[in-house]
């Protein structure tokens, strides 16, 4: 069996002490295999930096996913086309700085895994059609490997489920991320696919999404375009466990991680 952990949404500074702090005893009591962590939010609340890829990497991270923010610092442009590790949605449009998927050897083994990043179009910025990249990536990747993990960036449930149904059975595991909160559905579809609709954020829960709750309530209040700052507080680490059966590709067994757990919730 091959362990996977997903780490979700690593929002500003909160998220960023928390991978400090807590997912290095994830890390020691779970013991995977591989590592991945979306980190699209990990500067400032929106975007990355090539400080922040590689301190993830010294914390023993092996790919880093992104989504809608992947391009929100443009300092990062230049080493995008560099780091093979480092991935943003696969579906913009061609030329976009970066890279939507990897082949990746997991350490300690023989094996490969895939691992795609795809972003949905339901309100969301009206990108080239995740459905049929999604095709194309996992032709791609079975030449390989059959072992392939999916981050599906979207804004509407109902596309995040789609997508996991297109994709049951040939894709190991599928997690959504993007709206920062963690839902309770984790579980194996019946083809054989890990799902959850979305991992959550890590980052502050006093907060709305991670930002300041008096900004945001003032948006939704006046519809002024508030200026959004980071919040802090009641942080919390947000990620899946998963196990594949490295000779089949499917997964068999999916649980959510959620650290320090909310009352009558998920512990990690």
């Amino acid at each position: 069996m091959i362990k996977i952990l997903f780490i979700g949404d690593v929002v500003g500074e909160p998220g960023l002490a928390l991978m400090d702090t807590i997912f290095p005893s994830l890390i020691q009591k779970h013991k995977p295999d591989f590592v991945i962590v979306n980190g699209e939010n990990s500067h400032e609340g929106m975007g990355i930096n090539e400080q922040i890829v590689k301190k993830f990497y010294r914390l023993g991270v092996h790919v880093i996913t992104g989504g809608n923010h992947s391009f929100a610092k443009w300092k990062v442009f230049p080493y995008m086309k560099t780091d093979r590790s480092l991935l943003r949605p696969y579906n913009y449009p061609e030329g976009a700085h970066g890279y939507g998927y990897g082949v990746f050897a997991i350490p300690n083994t023989s094996l490969k895994i895939g691992v795609m990043n795809l972003q949905g179009r339901t309100f969301m910025l009206p990108i080239d059609d995740p459905f049929r990249a999604a095709d194309k990536l996992i032709e791609e990747i079975k030449q390989e490997t059959n072992l392939i993990f999916l981050d599906f960036h979207a804004e509407a449930t109902a596309e995040k489920m789609a997508m996991a149904w297109h994709v049951d059975g040939r894709v190991s595991v599928m997690v959504g991320t993007h709206t920062h909160i963690p839902t309770g559905d984790a579980r194996i579809l019946p083809k054989g696919t890990g799902y959850i609709t979305d991992v959550g954020m890590t980052g502050s829960f006093d907060s709305v999404i991670g930002m300041d709750k008096k900004a945001a309530m003032k948006r939704f209040l006046m519809a002024l375009p508030e200026k959004y700052t980071g919040a802090d507080g009641d942080n919390r680490i947000c990620g899946i466990i998963a196990q594949v059966d490295e000779n089949t590709g499917k997964c068999t067994h999916m649980e959510q991680l959620l650290f320090p757990s909310f009352p009558n919730g998920t512990k990690a």
